[in-house]
């Protein structure tokens, strides 16, 4: 009870850092963040969907700044067809079926194949099933490591050899 106590006391103080006067936007500020971010968001994709104009105002400006800065950039490692593989097997995952919808259709925008989005919604079956039984049989971490470590390095020696 002294931790939770300690706890409420730290996230109170915090809190009042934050809503000092010197550090809160103004309502006029943010309120013009967010007609830039929806008027970006317009010509960006021509039109504002449902689910950003029902995002927080005072967030939208940051939320739509990270979707176009990661998922919409076409400069990132990722190339759009592996970024919109990973939203959907997270989104089957979740599970989420406007995400899957959109991340579907996203992913074949971007050129995946039918067989690629059938691979991708396996692989996160697969990672689902094993992280079932790795945690609900509470394996060792330290001796997980160690194994994946050397099953690893074997398939890469083994990997190597068959190149040459």
């Amino acid at each position: 009870m002294r931790e939770i106590s300690a706890l409420f006391v730290t996230l109170t103080a915090a809190a009042g850092i934050f809503s000092s006067p010197g550090l809160v936007v103004s309502a006029s500020a943010q309120d013009a963040g967010a007609q830039a971010a929806y008027r970006d968001i317009e010509q960006t994709l021509g039109s504002v969907p449902t689910f950003f104009k029902l995002f927080p105002e005072i967030g939208i400006a940051g939320a739509w700044a990270e979707f176009k800065a990661v998922q919409l950039n076409p400069a990132t490692k990722l190339d759009g067809k592996t970024k919109e593989l990973i939203g959907l097997a997270v989104a089957a995952q979740i599970p989420c079926h406007y995400c899957v919808y959109f991340h579907t259709a996203a992913a074949k925008l971007n050129g995946a194949t039918d067989q690629e989005i059938r691979e991708a919604v396996g692989m996160a079956a697969i990672s689902r099933h094993w992280s079932t039984v790795l945690n609900g049989m509470q394996v060792d971490t330290a001796a997980f490591k160690t194994e994946t470590d050397a099953v690893l390095r074997l398939a890469g020696e083994k990997a190597k050899s068959a190149s040459k």
